[in-house]
């Protein structure tokens, strides 16, 4: 059922960096290893709804109802510029500073899941990755879309782990240049700006 034509599809999906890898990688920066993992392990959790309204056929809905894309993705767009911000405040949850206390493993990985549960576009694009890799047997259809997207989650999140691992690796080169730091903040703010940007342009 796995095919390498599904594992090659899914792989430059999950490397091209989105908001979880640049999510990700903030906190590896800011952070460590630990939180970087931790918010990994967040950015696949927050797959699953989407997954499910794949499974149920809710993404469908989503797709043609205008009144209920428009609330998730106002609400996805609300929480990427309250990240922006955070990159930018002193102590924020985005903040890459040189002495700061780490944010809880939960506090990390809840911050993630949400960057992935408010973005409505996840639940059609299962709906539109996963169909043309299953075996065309009626019955099996729940089981191999649930697997499927088992192996996506599991290479979503080895590939962010190793995102995050380098990125904690130069944390401390980072942390030594003041001026590193203040840019690197902004960059991540006007990263989590300008997606939330696209993110509000985006139609049902």
């Amino acid at each position: 059922m796995i095919s390498l034509q599904f594992l090659a599809t899914a792989f430059v999906v999950v490397i091209i960096p989105g908001t979880g890898v640049i999510y990700t990688l903030a906190l590896g920066l800011g952070q460590g290893r630990r939180a970087a993992i931790a918010a990994a392990f967040g950015c696949t959790i927050g797959i699953v709804p989407h997954l499910a309204a794949a499974l149920l056929g809710l993404a469908a809905i989503l797709h043609t109802s205008a009144l209920l894309f428009a609330i998730v993705k106002y609400a996805g767009v609300a929480y990427l510029l309250y990240l922006a911000y955070s990159a930018l405040r002193q102590g924020g949850a985005m903040a890459i500073e040189p002495r700061r206390t780490r944010d809880t493993d939960v506090r990390i990985a809840t911050r993630g899941a949400l960057i992935n549960i408010l973005n409505p576009k996840l639940s059609i694009f299962f709906l539109a990755l996963l169909p043309p890799f299953l075996s065309g047997n009626p019955e099996a259809v729940t089981l191999e879309m649930s697997f499927l997207g088992a192996v996506f989650m599991a290479l979503t999140f080895v590939v962010f782990v190793i995102y995050g691992v380098f990125a904690a690796k130069a944390r401390d080169a980072i942390l030594g240049s003041e001026r590193a730091m203040r840019w690197l903040n902004r960059g991540v703010a006007v990263v989590f700006a300008g997606l939330a940007g696209r993110l509000a342009l985006e139609r049902a």
